[in-house]
């Protein structure tokens, strides 16, 4: 496959001379404390990307539409009948939820069978429409079709096609698997099945929903919960189980404006990393999956947003806020652990200083407080948050000794479990990999006859990747050398979430980056902030260039179906990249 080196280049280049247009940090004043004051064009402003935003992530995202009917055939049979002898090339069902296996069995008269075909259904297998071909058999004609199952799995709808390639109507003593006819799509693709972490995260939700103990306990319970809500509104659909997810990847572009205009002011810089946050490649793909990663970082972006208001304007309200937002996050995914880290030390950092200028005279209180708002209610709220989980044993108090034991057994498999990882991944990378770009993981493709192929990955913006990276050592010397606290807390926001993947050696891959990439655009605004007016044209240019950058790689992160050979030729910058 080509690679075009070309392309980075280019961009490397671009981003250089961005660069250039950089003043001298040793005398540069420090970036001033703005009007924080939204007014109307900021509302305008930010609700005309969020809509553009929204048009194009909602578009694509998943059938509104699939079975909803689905049968266990464990130590059962099911008997298709065909309306007349056919000659059969191959069979499609839609997988439920449950592991176990089927055999399918062909038969002229209904009472002597003949085996055809079996079929595992472990857990990668589910919320996927499911394929066998049949076309290398003898094609004897046959009238019935008989499906016998082992083990809980469960079979949604099945189409049964002739020698001719056309679907063939049919009727069951199993109204389950053949009450949806009209749901058959032509082939699987992402559109109407599940792909990589979905069988995981939103079987769970699922599962939440019909009040089954959840097969995927290694996260904390609330991120699923959240999912299933998209669930309960669009139906156990694609794009049910995808809608929550995107929402709040819509919900993250006002979020990061109004965290940037109370950092930096004014309009360009928070517009400018709100368009670069909408055009970053882990942002859209990321959140367009139904699993768990988006909920934490959502919940990242308030944690800091919060703990920023605190620590400059002192006003411990928004140190509560921060502390709820945390609780969320923990109650997610257990990385905003990390960034619980880094509030913490933000924390100290703004304590020493006030005593160093002997103003600590309410820092055991604020201790109390913390241990309130960053203890107490996170622990609640972590703990309530198994409510599912006991309620699927019948357990309906959280009093309940089984309550708690529920919880704390989670705890422990959680732990064993993510220290304990061994399994490998053709598209896993290391935190390295991470800051240069060099490992996206590809989530899926597709290769169609016709020369055109389907496929998405999740990776930074290269743009943002390596204008975002040269960004952190501009804050590393604004924060050490002139002691800007801006510069110090933008970076420690972004070292939370980064160091502690230094040090584990499990499986990782390209999104964990995904909360540290978020103060990658901070960091950019930060840089934005030194620059002024008189460079904005170089802020507009690089702002361009991310969002040139989206618009030639959608292919590659929508699915969008595409040429082959053009995509590889436009699109595989590195060795490293399956584009």
């Amino acid at each position: 496959m080509k690679t075009t080196y070309f392309f980075p280049a280019i961009t490397a280049l671009l981003i250089v001379l961005f660069y250039l247009g950089l003043p001298d940090l040793k005398r540069i004043p420090l970036p001033h404390s703005p009007d924080r004051r939204p007014d109307r064009r900021d509302a305008l402003l930010v609700t005309l990307l969020t809509l553009t935003y929204a048009a194009v992530a909602f578009g694509n995202l998943g059938d509104t539409q699939a079975p909803q009917t689905v049968r266990s055939l464990d130590g059962e049979s099911a008997v298709i009948d065909l309306g007349g002898e056919e000659s059969v090339s191959r069979v499609q069902f839609y997988t439920g939820i449950g592991q176990g296996s089927y055999t399918f069995a062909f038969s002229p008269d209904g009472e002597i069978w003949l085996p055809a075909a079996s079929f595992e259904q472990g857990h990668a297998a589910l919320l996927k429409w499911q394929e066998l071909d049949l076309s290398s058999a003898p094609q004897t004609p046959v009238r019935y079709l008989r499906i016998s199952g082992n083990g809980p799995a469960e079979l949604g709808e099945v189409a049964v096609y002739g020698e001719d390639g056309r679907m063939l109507p049919i009727l069951s003593d199993c109204p389950e698997l053949c009450d949806e006819q009209e749901l058959v799509p032509v082939e699987g693709t992402y559109l109407n099945s599940s792909y990589f972490d979905e069988i995981y995260h939103a079987r769970t939700a699922w599962e939440h929903l019909r009040n089954i103990y959840p097969y995927e306990v290694s996260h904390p319970p609330l991120g699923k919960l959240i999912l299933s809500v998209g669930i309960a509104l669009f139906g156990m659909t694609p794009f049910g189980w995808r809608f929550m997810g995107t929402l709040f990847g819509v919900l993250m572009l006002p979020l990061m404006y109004a965290f940037a205009k109370k950092l930096y002011g004014g309009r360009l810089i928070p517009g400018c990393c709100a368009v670069i946050f909408a055009a970053d490649f882990m942002h859209f793909t990321q959140t367009r999956i139904a699993t768990i990663d988006t909920y934490a970082v959502f919940f990242i972006l308030l944690m800091y947003l919060f703990m920023w208001l605190f620590v400059s304007t002192d006003r411990w309200r928004y140190l509560a806020l921060s502390g709820l937002f945390f609780a969320l996050g923990a109650a997610s995914k257990w990385t905003c652990l990390y960034a619980g880290a880094g509030l913490g030390l933000i924390w100290l950092i703004y304590w020493i200083r006030k005593c160093r200028s002997g103003d600590g005279g309410a820092f055991f209180k604020n201790i109390l407080f913390c241990l309130l708002f960053f203890v107490l209610v996170p622990g609640i709220i972590y703990y309530l948050s198994y409510y599912p989980y006991a309620l699927a044993e019948g357990i309906t108090s959280p009093f309940d000794r089984g309550y708690a034991q529920i919880v704390l057994e989670n705890q422990k498999f959680m732990f064993t479990y993510h220290s304990g990882v061994t399994a490998e991944h053709p598209y896993s990378s290391r935190w390295y990999q991470w800051i240069l770009d060099i490992r996206p993981i590809l989530y899926y493709l597709k290769y169609y006859p016709d020369g055109t192929r389907s496929s998405f990955g999740a990776w930074v913006n290269p743009v943002l990747c390596w204008a975002g990276l040269l960004a952190l050592f501009v804050l590393a010397y604004m924060a050490l050398a002139r002691r800007d606290k801006k510069a110090g807390f933008l970076l420690i926001g972004y070292l939370a979430q980064l160091l502690p993947w230094v040090f584990i050696t499990r499986i990782t891959f390209e999104y964990h980056y995904f909360p540290s990439s978020v103060f990658l655009i901070l960091a950019l605004g930060y840089v934005f902030s030194l620059m002024g007016r008189r460079e904005r044209w170089r802020i507009l240019g690089l702002t361009g260039l991310c969002a040139a950058l989206f618009l030639l790689f959608y292919p590659a992160l929508s699915g969008l179906r595409v040429d082959n050979s053009t995509a590889s030729a436009l699109l595989q910058w590195l060795p490293t990249w399956p584009f």
